[in-house]
């Protein structure tokens, strides 16, 4: 940990692969202890910032203190002090639960490493299964012994990308009540990123939202809220309609489209409704959502889209690179 309390901090990082610009210039400042969101669409640029902060990718301008060490200049260090529990499964199901923690201690190159796992194994609740091998494992089991393989070289930050993506609400639930755990009961700094609201809002102590590389308003759950003091309107509508036909509704302060899909932003939904119902047909309204205040209208006010609905149109770096490779071989 950095003497001013810090487990991670930057100025400046900036990432880019030839022209493309993954990570623009972001300041970031993660007290120790904390939990710490990157709240954006799929190719925004998260992912990115863990591997610049990791040392696993090199920065191409800017600087970045982890776990009291640069990166650029002590990557090793940072790694020592590190855990990551990737989107991607990393578990070895023909080996035992036992088996993947002996492969991560060989890994780590630790010696006296037994006493810790056995310590996790408790504290997940996977004692009982340590012999079995891990493809016989549920779905929540294989997530508990991910966590348990980042935590085992005592790691003072821990570095989750997208844990729950693709996870079933029950065993997403089950899974933020592991993070919360962990970060309290190990004492371990969360750096958690997501594109799932509700999962930042509920577990993390700050949030930084970041869209298209930069992020674009950092603050707790309950200040990015505070933010916004209008509701939204959103409605799929047909051809006929027209911005100046919504925007002359009364309680309709301003009008953002995407292509057959409006944003309005209204004074009160529940005053707007009534007056939209009134000025249009109700064959032209195809759909229709209410967005009150929270980390989704926070970044439909800054971005004019919605967090699933900008990832569309964003270049996933990392399959642009894979693509990449294959063409070359």
């Amino acid at each position: 940990m950095s003497a001013n309390g810090l487990a991670i901090s930057a100025h400046g990082l900036t990432k880019n692969y030839g022209k493309l610009v993954a990570v623009d210039h972001v300041d970031m400042a993660v007290p120790a202890g904390s939990v710490f969101g990157l709240l954006g669409p799929n190719g925004a640029g998260k992912t990115t910032i863990i591997k610049v902060l990791t040392g696993l990718s090199p920065i191409t301008d800017g600087n970045a203190i982890v776990a009291g060490y640069d990166v650029t200049r002590d990557p090793m260090h940072v790694k020592q002090r590190v855990g990551w529990v990737a989107a991607e499964v990393i578990l070895d199901d023909d080996l035992s639960g036992w088996e993947n923690l002996w492969l991560q201690a060989r890994l780590q190159r630790l010696s006296d490493w037994k006493g810790r796992a056995e310590q996790l194994l408790k504290y997940f609740d996977l004692i009982d299964r340590r012999k079995d091998k891990v493809a016989a494992y549920s779905t929540g089991m294989r997530k508990k012994m991910e966590i348990a393989l980042a935590l085992l070289h005592q790691p003072e930050i821990i570095f989750m990308d997208e844990p729950t993506i693709g996870l079933d609400p029950n065993v997403r639930r089950m899974l933020w009540e592991l993070i919360t755990g962990v970060n309290q009961q190990f004492g371990v700094t969360v750096l958690l990123t997501s594109h799932y609201i509700e999962e930042a809002d509920a577990l993390c102590d700050r949030v930084a939202i970041i869209d298209l590389g930069k992020f674009v308003a950092i603050g707790t759950p309950t200040e990015l809220k505070a933010r916004v003091k209008e509701d939204f309107i959103e409605l799929d509508t047909a051809e006929s309609v027209t911005a100046e036909t919504l925007a002359a509704v009364p309680g309709v302060s301003n009008v953002r489209s995407q292509g057959r899909t409006w944003i309005l932003r209204v004074s009160s939904a529940e005053e707007v409704l009534p007056n939209l119902f009134h000025a249009l047909r109700t064959d032209e309204i195809h759909r229709i959502n209410v967005e009150k205040p929270s980390l989704e209208s926070v970044f439909i006010d800054i971005t004019g889209k919605r967090i699933d609905q900008a990832g569309s149109d964003v270049q996933d770096y990392r399959k642009f690179y894979m693509n990449v490779r294959r063409a070359r071989r």
